[in-house]
C-alpha cells in the first residue's frame, strides 16, 4: 500500500507521516511548499485541479488522507477570505476526491464536530444528520464531506475535535504560556467536549486504511468529557502550574475579551462508540495524551 498524505505541514499530517514512517508503509506527503528534511514531500496547491490530478497520476497512491484544511474557524467569517475557504475545503477536497475515484483509492477525509449545530448535550452520532453548523468553516467542511461521500465508496470520513500535538499551535501551549505568567486564568466552562491528541488519531487513522471498514466515523480521546476550563485545571495540574482556573460562561468570558468573530459549538461531545463495533481500538484517555505531550515537550 502506498498513502498519499495531504497538508504535512500541519500538526495532523506530521503525525500520519510519522505513524507511516514507522510502519514502513511507503508515503508521499504534500503541501504548499513541498519541503521537509523528515519526509518525501511534494509541492501541491489541491485548489488547483489540473495540478491535483497531475501529482496523483504520477503518484498512483492506493490510499489518500486528507488533513489539509482551513482551520483559522474566525478568519473563515471574512467576507474577502470566504471564497479562498471555501475553495480550499470544499473544491479541493473534491479535486482529490475524484482523482481517489479514478485512481479507485481509498480516502481518509478529516472533519470536525463543527458541521453539526452545536446545541444540547446528547453526544452526537457518526451518521447523525442533524447538520446545521453554526460558521462558515463548519459549513465548508460539511461541503468536503459531501464533496467525498457523493463521489465516492471506499471512504472514511472522521469527524475530531479540540485538536492538539507538536507540529503547531495549540490549546495547550497557549495555556502554559498564560499560566506562567497570570495568577488567574478565565476559561469557558459551558462549551463541553473532549480533547484528540494526533499522535494517537493518526495510529487510528493508518489502522484504518488497513480495512475495508467504510463510513463515518468520530474519534476523539477517551477519558469522559470535559469543558475548557476543566482541560486547564488538568494542564495546570500535570505541569506544576500554580496558576488558579476560574470557570465562566462563554457570554461572560465574550464580555471580557470580546466577542468572537465565529459562533463556537457547545455540544462538541462526539460519540465514538461505533470504533468499538468496527473493530478499531480507540484512543487511550486524554490525560495519558497530555501527559505524553508535555513529556514529549520537554526532550
Amino acid at each position: 500500500m502506498k498513502v498519499f498524505v495531504t497538508g504535512v505541514s500541519g500538526q495532523l499530517g506530521h503525525d500520519v507521516m510519522l505513524e507511516l514512517k514507522s510502519r514502513n508503509i511507503p508515503a508521499v506527503g504534500s503541501d504548499r511548499s513541498g519541503i521537509s528534511d523528515e519526509f518525501d514531500v511534494v509541492s501541491l496547491d489541491i485548489t488547483d485541479k489540473e495540478k491535483v490530478e497531475e501529482v496523483l497520476s504520477i503518484q498512483k497512491p492506493d490510499a489518500i488522507v486528507h488533513c489539509a484544511a482551513w482551520t483559522n474557524v474566525d478568519g473563515a467569517e471574512e467576507e474577502k477570505a470566504r471564497p479562498l475557504v471555501e475553495r480550499v475545503n470544499v473544491e479541493g477536497t473534491k479535486n482529490l476526491a475524484l482523482m481517489a475515484k479514478k485512481l479507485d483509492a481509498k480516502m481518509i477525509y478529516i472533519s470536525t464536530d463543527y458541521v453539526f449545530n452545536g446545541q444540547g448535550t446528547a453526544p452526537w452520532k457518526p451518521d447523525d444528520k442533524n447538520f446545521a453548523p453554526l460558521n462558515f468553516y463548519g459549513e465548508t467542511k460539511l461541503g468536503g464531506e459531501k464533496a467525498v461521500s457523493e463521489t465516492l465508496d471506499k471512504f472514511f470520513i472522521v469527524r475530531i475535535a479540540w485538536v492538539f500535538g507538536k507540529n503547531g499551535k495549540n490549546f495547550v501551549d497557549t495555556m502554559l504560556k498564560v499560566g506562567k505568567t497570570h495568577p488567574e486564568v478565565k476559561v469557558v466552562d459551558d462549551q463541553i467536549g473532549t480533547p484528540t491528541y494526533c499522535p494517537d488519531l493518526a495510529r487510528l487513522l493508518v489502522d484504518m486504511l488497513e480495512t475495508e471498514k467504510y463510513g463515518f466515523y468520530h474519534a476523539t480521546n477517551e477519558g469522559g468529557f470535559i469543558s475548557w476550563a476543566d482541560f486547564t485545571k488538568e494542564i495546570f495540574a500535570q505541569a506544576g502550574i500554580s496558576s488558579k482556573v476560574i470557570p465562566v460562561s462563554t457570554a461572560e468570558y465574550e464580555k471580557i475579551a470580546g466577542k468572537s468573530v465565529a459562533s463556537r459549538p457547545k455540544n462538541s461531545r462526539l460519540d465514538k462508540s461505533k470504533l468499538k463495533e468496527s473493530g478499531f481500538t480507540p484512543l487511550p484517555t486524554w490525560q495519558d495524551a497530555l501527559s505524553r505531550y508535555l513529556a514529549s515537550r520537554d526532550r
